[in-house]
């Protein structure tokens, strides 16, 4: 009888187990299936050194958009002043046209009483632009020398006063223009600066200490790099003393000796005042006294030391004298990134005080914060 049973199909049920084959298949499509589930949020999310690549440009761009900003808001603020003073002129000059335009009403007025001069004379007299009735020779045949006098005075000012309305127009459309610059300006520091905070916000508590544990590496690597500057900077200028000591009584050394202790001073205040500032918080387009953005900051420190800087960092760049990193001297400025966004108040040993970013608080921090690459150049401003 066992001879007529049909052979059983690979893989159908037995007891409720499949047989190896099926099971294996089975087993491989739901690890198949698990990993590809746990793979594609992975997949989609960012890894931790790009979120902070990222935030870290957005700050950066938000920090260039606030230089724009400071620079349309300190050319809105001149030509308000521009305008007002236009405005202020115009009026005068109407005041003083509108003087002599009666006073010519009344010599036609008087003509007209004495029959020297027709109707509509009269009536010319005191219509806005005379002038082409005045040229008339006939007309200024019968003007006596002061009256003569008097149509040239309004004629004058009729002249300038149209040229002041002109160019109060212009400034003021200017001036439309650069508050419009204003607007988009700030618009963009606060849209990039709200990427940044939801970039962040989005990070996990283990994501977030990981972050922190970064910045700390990159925080040693900085000061390793501005002590070995530190020992640089020394020891060239060991060298210096040593080389310029049999000609210490020359004038031009004496001169130079004058000329660094004047600098000295003057930024012995600036980082005076640099120092009281810190622990208080970056602000964009602050300069101060409770908040500063970075190059509000450093004008204000050296406005400290009688030094008028201005306002944004790629005019304050061209404010004194380049210098190489190597001589660099506490006072000097040093600017970073290719856009020049960023600036501190170099304090020596590789050390500068600056208002960093959005979030931070004025500190002193290495120069080389974000890479030796970073750095832009160094200017003496005094």
């Amino acid at each position: 009888m066992a001879s007529h049973r049909k052979s059983r199909p690979a893989g159908t049920r037995v007891a409720g187990i499949r047989t190896p084959a099926l099971a294996t298949a089975a087993l491989t499509s739901v690890a198949l299936l698990s990993q590809s589930a746990n793979a594609a949020p992975a997949d989609d999310r960012p890894s931790l050194e790009e979120v902070e690549k990222k935030v870290d440009d957005l700050y950066r761009q938000a920090e260039s958009a606030t230089d724009s900003y400071n620079s349309a808001k300190e050319k809105t603020t001149k030509q308000r002043k521009q305008v007002d003073t236009l405005l202020d002129d115009v009026a005068q000059r109407t005041e003083k046209l509108n003087e002599a335009r009666e006073e010519l009403g009344s010599f036609a007025a008087a003509q007209y009483r004495t029959g020297a001069a027709a109707p509509d004379t009269a009536t010319f007299l005191l219509a806005d632009t005379p002038q082409d009735y005045f040229d008339q020779t006939q007309l200024m045949g019968r003007l006596t020398s002061r009256q003569k006098g008097a149509v040239d005075d309004y004629v004058t000012e009729q002249s300038a006063t149209m040229k002041k309305r002109q160019e109060a127009s212009q400034s003021l459309q200017s001036l439309t223009e650069t508050q419009s610059d204003l607007k988009t300006a700030k618009a963009t520091v606060q849209k990039k600066l709200a990427d940044a905070r939801e970039l962040l916000s989005e990070l996990t508590a283990q994501e977030k200490a990981r972050l922190a544990a970064i910045e700390k590496e990159k925080q040693e690597a900085a000061a390793r790099k501005a002590a070995e500057l530190a020992r640089q900077q020394a020891a060239a200028e060991k060298a210096a003393q040593q080389e310029s000591a049999p000609s210490s009584g020359s004038s031009t050394a004496g001169s130079s000796t004058v000329a660094d202790s004047s600098y000295a001073t003057k930024a012995a205040k600036a980082l005076a005042f640099a120092r009281a500032q810190i622990g208080k918080p970056y602000v964009w387009g602050a300069t101060g006294p409770g908040s500063y953005d970075c190059s509000g900051l450093t004008q204000a420190a050296w406005k400290a030391a009688g030094v008028d800087l201005p306002r944004v960092t790629y005019d304050q760049v061209d404010a004194g004298t380049t210098v190489s990193l190597a001589d660099a001297q506490p006072g000097d400025l040093v600017f970073f990134y290719d856009d020049i966004s960023h600036v501190g108040l170099y304090i020596g040993n590789g050390m500068m005080i600056h208002a960093p970013k959005p979030g931070a608080y004025v500190r002193e921090e290495s120069i080389y914060y974000d890479g030796e690459s970073a750095i832009h150049s160094v200017v003496r401003p005094a």
